[in-house]
Parts: structure tokens; C-alpha cells; sequence
């Protein structure tokens, strides 16, 4: 009966102690789930935070793709209406070129000479503020010369240059401090150097 009462007590003692392990391994597998849960509420959480950003950045896009709808423009308009002034402006000049062209052809064919300009320059050493000189070394030589209706800095050395004197614009522009060759005021006189006389 001893080894009956030992063998219950064992069995007993074996099942108490498998009960114990039971509980602490479930007590395990719920702490376990638990952190599991959190884990997929966290990445739940982290999903939605990025859809998010997904769309604003998809707005944003959106928005830098649109024309601007308040009358602002690019750079990309502001450069191409830059290279069309650009080339308005050479049009103008080269349309410049052709008419003092077909005025020196008419002035041939007609017999009289094909200046340009009606008075003939006169002879000017003075310097003064409107006429300073490049160098220190005293008052340059040169010719006044008084601006006629639709003259441009580029027509008048040309017609300079046609009657011998080697100027340049950018020559006559920096003899003419403040001169404005895009608005040249009629009845102003200016200096025109002459490079060849010293």
C-alpha cells in the first residue's frame, strides 16, 4: 500500500507540477501575443502615416505641375521672352542696315552724295564733361555732333566711318558718358573721338 500511496503521491506531484508549467508557458504565450498585437497596431499606425505623405506629396506635385493660374511667370517664360526681345532687337538692326544701305544706293543713283547726315561734322579739341577724354594726356580730337530725328549710335559711326574716320559705338558711347543709345534725344550734341588723330 506504500507504493500505491508513493505512486499517487508521484502522479499527484507530476501533475501539479506539469499544471504549474502549463500556466507559466501560457503566461508566456499571452505576453508574447501581446507584444505581437502591439507590434501590428505600431506598423498599422506607421502604414497610414505614410500613405498620408504619399498624397500631400502627390498634391505637391500636382501643384508644380499646374501653370502658375496668378499671372506669374517662370523663368523658363521669362528666358524665352528674353531671347525673343533679343532677336526683335537684331531685326531692327539688320532693317537698320538695309535702309542706310538703299539710302547710300539711292544717294549714288541720284548723283548727290549719300550721307547721311546734314551737316558735315566740324572739328572739336575742347574737352569738357560731355566730351571727356580716355586720357590724361589732354583734350581728345574729335567732332561735335548734333542728333538728328531716328539716328541710332550704330548709323552714325557707320556714317562716320564712311567719310574716313575709324570710329566705333562702343567708342562714341564711352566718349558720352550717360548716353542713352536706345534713346538718343534730337538736338543733342555729342562728341564723336577720332581714333586716327593724336
Amino acid at each position: 500500500m506504500r507504493k500505491i500511496s508513493l505512486w499517487l503521491f508521484i502522479l499527484d506531484f507530476t501533475i501539479g507540477v506539469a499544471r504549474g508549467q502549463d500556466a507559466a508557458t501560457q503566461q508566456q504565450i499571452d505576453q508574447l501575443n501581446g507584444k505581437f498585437q502591439d507590434l501590428l497596431e505600431t506598423q498599422a499606425a506607421q502604414t497610414k502615416r505614410m500613405e498620408a505623405l504619399e498624397k500631400e506629396i502627390s498634391d505637391l506635385s500636382d501643384k508644380l505641375n499646374q501653370p502658375a493660374a496668378n499671372g506669374s511667370a517662370t523663368t523658363d517664360d521669362l528666358n524665352k521672352l528674353a531671347a525673343q526681345v533679343q532677336e526683335i532687337d537684331k531685326k531692327r538692326q539688320d532693317d537698320n542696315e538695309l535702309i542706310l544701305r538703299q539710302i547710300e544706293k539711292l544717294g549714288k543713283v541720284g548723283g548727290g552724295s549719300a550721307v547721311v547726315h546734314k551737316s558735315s561734322p566740324a572739328v572739336s579739341t575742347t574737352a569738357s564733361t560731355d566730351n571727356p577724354t580716355p586720357s590724361a594726356g589732354g583734350p581728345q580730337k574729335g567732332y561735335d555732333y548734333t542728333i538728328a530725328a531716328n539716328d541710332t549710335i550704330s548709323a552714325i559711326a557707320k556714317a562716320y566711318r564712311a567719310q574716313g574716320v575709324k570710329v566705333t559705338t562702343a567708342q562714341i558711347l564711352a566718349a558720352n558718358p550717360g548716353l542713352n543709345p536706345n534713346s538718343l534725344i534730337v538736338g543733342k550734341k555729342i562728341f564723336i573721338p577720332d581714333p586716327s588723330a593724336k
